[in-house]
């Protein structure tokens, strides 16, 4: 199977670099499912029906989300009618959404995309994201119950990616990381057989914090404050960035991990 992995969408920018640059990864790649990461893809907060509906028209088939999954009050109540919207598996019970969504090819061969949110810094209420993956990953099985199991862990600190990657290695088709926004240059193949990269970086203007303007994150760096309240994305050029994985159907692990930034 062939998947592309869409790096955390900021912004217009992050939308347009989308637009302008997702005919030519279709052509390059030629991807059997794509998945991008959105929930920075309304004005750096959240994501709205209309934006998704336009990413989906594009040929995205997944979308996850993450910590700012309802900074757009809209989607509390679109989460349930659009399953291809998933947020993090761990958020507490009663929350509206489903953390995983099964995408079934044409062909009948299908995969599996889950996203958790980890826990270290990240100042939020959520269930353990290992025990609540083991616990998934008890019923189902890469090259058995499905093709492929996609991960979109979202997380800030390195060392709990890492170790969140290890521990499902060889259960997975791949594990990739979001929510930091700057790619990291470890894209590989665990021991046992599962794409792993720490982070697959953003869409959107590198020219930027993160992909927000740089006068108020420098501001608040530098006199303890915040000058507004809100950051504003950046609004020139962005890039699209992410990764290619291709994995083997009968195994589903993973053969090959390309980062890439157009």
């Amino acid at each position: 199977m062939k998947i592309v992995f869409i790096g955390d969408i900021v912004g217009r920018s992050g939308r347009e670099a989308v637009k302008e640059n997702i005919f030519e990864l279709k052509k390059k790649y030629v991807p059997d499912v794509i998945v991008a990461n959105a929930e920075n893809a309304a004005s750096g907060y959240g994501l709205t029906k209309k934006i998704a509906l336009e990413l989906f028209q594009l040929g995205v088939n997944v979308i996850t989300l993450g910590n700012h999954a309802w900074d757009k009050r809209e989607m509390l109540s679109y989460i349930e009618e659009c399953p291809k919207i998933i947020r993090p598996i761990n958020y507490p019970k009663g929350v509206p959404g489903r953390g995983e969504y099964k995408f079934v090819l044409e062909d009948g061969r299908s995969i599996i995309v889950i996203q958790v949110m980890l826990r270290l810094f990240m100042n939020m209420s959520l269930d353990d994201p290992f025990a609540l993956a083991k616990g998934r990953l008890q019923s189902e099985f890469i090259g058995s119950t499905c093709n492929g199991i996609l991960i979109d862990m979202h997380g800030e600190a390195t060392s709990e990616k890492n170790a969140f990657g290890h521990y499902v290695d060889g259960k997975v088709t791949a594990v990739l990381g979001t929510h930091t926004h700057i790619p990291t240059a470890d894209a590989k193949i665990l021991q046992n057989g599962t794409a792993y990269q720490t982070d697959v970086g953003m869409s959107g203007d590198y020219n930027s914090v993160i992909g927000m303007d740089k006068e108020n994150p420098i501001h608040g760096f530098t006199k303890g404050y915040r000058s507004e309240g809100r950051f504003t994305p950046a609004n020139g050029k962005g890039k699209l960035c992410g990764v290619y994985i291709k994995s083997n159907d009968t195994t589903g692990l993973a053969e090959k991990i390309e980062m890439f930034q157009l």
